[in-house]
């Protein structure tokens, strides 16, 4: 297959990615390494496919449609300069930062305020005394557990962290154990180096490549406000940052669970709040379901009445099956019918899609059995629900798709 003749240039750019040597990052080419076609090869004989293996050959640029979910975390640390390095290298035209704060109220890119202790080394440091909650080892039915906040260091001290792999061994006995704790398809390749990043930093690294901004506004772990430190100032501090630095608010797209983040952002900060995006969580309710608006918190029009534009919820809430055939669900159908732009979270991060795909891929389960069925879902997405864009962990693969129908290129 074309994909295997790629594999020798494929490996000399995946070394390129991870080098130490200082990036040329305007001039930064894209290249997608061997994934893409491996899936292609894995699909269904079909229409789909023939049009995927015809776009093999290239040539590849990077695309707005496909979305940099922390960087490129399928094989390296979450949130620090070399994922992010990844994904740009794979052609994402967007990347998330997600946003959280230190101590002293400085912004940092993490998923979550109190992630420290499964996304760096932080439990092997003396920095560990400062954990909200200290390792505890597994004994018996109890797992092993512990709890470390950016909110409990100061910046000087974040940037001393070395970022890992998001996981963490929960039989484990000792902090070693509970540190190593990588699920079988991921790596640790490329986890030798994690270099953590400040929000504002990463503003500077993505203008430097070229790459539009989604930083995501983090609900925080402790109590607000923090201090005299509110929300309202955390959300707009993160509003700041692009503004010190010079940035168009039409390359930000703001992003947060809390609809009242989204509505700070509309009124107060028009020109960056007309495309903030609204994370819907409402698949954590009891009872909630794509397919019966009865269960929605919010209806799509009252949604759009409120100013929101754009909305992103996980994939499968977007999708279902009818004769075994993947086709929109009702929100998804109604979110376009309300002029609601849609971003969907999230493919690659499952794993092998044997066996159904597991959580992401929950509302159409039954037809997904292998890896290559990733670009049957985005297809649909596409084509049908019609998504201005997908997050991905490992964005090579949601960028040779956006090339082959050649859409998220940037007009210029």
């Amino acid at each position: 297959m074309f994909w295997k003749l790629l594999l020798t240039l494929a490996l000399l750019a995946v070394n390129a990615v991870a080098s130490t040597a200082e990036p040329s990052k305007e001039s930064r080419s894209v290249q997608l390494g061997p994934r893409p076609f491996y899936l292609v090869d894995k699909m269904d004989d079909g229409a789909l496919k023939k049009k995927l293996t015809s776009c093999e050959p290239g040539p590849f640029e990077k695309s707005e449609w496909s979305i940099g979910h922390r960087g490129a975390p399928l094989q390296f640390p979450e949130h620090t300069e070399e994922s992010y390095l990844a994904a740009a290298s794979m052609g994402a035209g967007i990347i998330e930062c997600d946003v959280t704060f230190t101590k002293d109220r400085k912004l940092v890119c993490r998923h979550a305020q109190n992630d420290l202790h499964t996304t760096t080394n932080i439990l092997a440091t003396e920095l560990a005394a400062t954990c909200n909650k200290p390792f505890v080892p597994a004994n018996g039915d109890e797992k092993a557990s512990a709890e470390c906040r950016t909110s409990d260091l100061t910046l000087a001290e974040f940037q001393t962290l070395t970022g890992k792999m998001d996981a963490a061994n929960h039989q484990a006995k000792t902090i070693e154990e509970y540190l190593d704790g990588t699920a079988g398809w991921r790596t640790d390749l490329y986890a030798s180096t994690g270099t953590l990043m400040t929000h504002a930093e990463s503003i500077e690294l993505f203008k430097s490549l070229g790459i539009r901004f989604m930083p995501e506004l983090k609900i925080p772990a402790v109590d607000m406000p923090f201090g005299d430190y509110t929300r309202e100032m955390f959300a707009q501090q993160l509003i700041d940052d692009y503004k010190n630095a010079g940035v168009d608010p039409s390359d930000v797209f703001l992003q947060s669970f809390d609809l009242d983040d989204v509505l700070y952002w509309i009124r107060n900060e028009p020109k960056f709040g007309r495309q903030a995006i609204f994370l819907d969580g409402s698949f954590s309710r009891d009872g909630w379901s794509p397919l019966d608006a009865s269960t929605w918190q919010y209806g799509m029009a009252e949604l759009k009445a409120m100013g929101v534009n754009y909305i992103a919820p996980p994939i499968w809430a977007l999708v279902t099956l009818e004769n075994k055939q993947i086709i929109p669900s009702p929100y998804a159908i109604q979110a376009r019918a309300a002029g609601l732009e849609i971003i969907a979270w999230t493919v690659e991060r499952s794993g092998p899609l044997a066996g159904g795909g597991g959580w992401y891929y929950q509302s159409i389960a039954d037809v997904i059995d292998s890896d290559g069925d990733v670009y049957k879902l985005l297809n649909v997405l596409h084509e049908q629900v019609g998504v201005a864009g997908v997050f991905s962990d490992w964005p090579a693969t949601t960028t040779f798709y956006a090339n082959c129908f050649g859409i998220g290129r940037r007009a210029n």
